[in-house]
């Protein structure tokens, strides 16, 4: 399940929508418990179908209020109150209605307001949500900027991530986390991976201790967060297991958080230059992207070369 205080969208995003709290309890949380339920999806204007999300009533909904009857804003009103939806974000300069002002003070339920339009405030937490609600889980390997792609390097312990990451650095790309990478879906098919506060800009490498990589090489080096589009996966060659596939033709994959990420495998032995084999992948995913496959453009060569394309 995952939950927000409502208290904790109002700090974070207090100066940017120019918010200011009128009454109601912080600790109210906002919650999707929904299997399948976007975060985007908790929040938007008044409606009273949708009444688990956080209400934005800007100048139409007040236009509304003012054109019915009392009794009829009462009832649409109190059967919101009684959905206790997590708050009331009152937009485009307004003034709350007095009924809800009431029923949120006797509620318990927090109303704030703000200056900036209904719209845009809609279009702000939403963004907000669905990186902070986002589904999140946390892999072991190195999350790497390689020519602006952002790589996974995973394998056994001591096979040399660390390390390879280092030489990456050298050669110019960025680091964004070392051995815990905090991976989250922030779109249906997006996945970002970022930095545990803790570890943030620390490499750690044997031989060599724990290295602060802003501090050593500087702050192009590091990065705060990068979209997951590669994993290189370092297999050590273990006698009695199968090598890796010399010229795979079919697209390994690896599930994370329901998307499918592109599978490197790269074998590791004595004397491979693997940040050459890990740009070289890149560069390799960056043409399949483009709709270039190299591996398949040979197979097809070689095929019209033995007479199988008689055109």
């Amino acid at each position: 399940m995952r939950k927000l205080s409502v208290a904790r969208l109002f700090e974070d995003n207090r100066d940017r929508l120019r918010l200011q709290w009128q009454c109601g309890d912080g600790n109210t949380l906002i919650v999707a418990d929904q299997i399948g339920l976007s975060p985007a999806d908790l929040v938007g204007h008044l409606n009273t179908i949708h009444t688990r999300r956080i209400q934005v009533i800007g100048v139409p909904e007040i236009l509304w209020v003012e054109s019915v009857s009392p009794r009829k804003v009462e009832d649409i009103v109190g059967a919101l109150l009684e959905a206790h939806p997590p708050a009331f974000i009152v937009a485009d300069g307004a003034q709350p209605p007095a009924t809800i002002r009431a029923g949120c003070a006797e509620h318990g339920i927090p109303l704030i307001t703000t200056q900036r339009s209904a719209a845009s405030v809609i279009d702000q937490v939403r963004a907000y949500l669905a990186r902070e609600l986002a589904d999140q889980t946390t892999l072991h390997g190195v999350s790497m900027d390689v020519l602006g792609m952002g790589v996974l390097i995973t394998g056994d312990s001591g096979v040399g991530k660390s390390e390879l990451a280092l030489e990456l650095i050298s050669r110019g790309h960025g680091l964004v986390a070392d051995d815990c990478v905090e991976i989250s879906r922030i779109a249906p098919t997006v996945l970002e991976g970022r930095c545990p506060e803790l570890l943030k800009d620390f490499l750690e490498v044997r031989g060599l201790g724990v290295l602060n990589i802003r501090t050593v090489f500087g702050e192009t080096a590091c990065r705060r967060k990068m979209k997951l589009q590669l994993v290189v996966h370092l297999q050590k060659q273990v006698t009695g297991l199968p090598e890796a596939t010399r010229m795979p033709l079919d697209n390994e994959v690896m599930d994370i958080l329901g998307v499918k990420i592109r599978k490197v495998v790269i074998p590791v032995a004595a004397g491979r230059n693997l940040a050459v084999l890990v740009e070289a992948a890149v560069r390799v995913t960056i043409l399949r992207f483009r709709g270039i496959d190299s591996t398949l453009e040979f197979v097809e060569r070689q095929r019209r070369a033995l007479g199988g394309d008689e055109g």
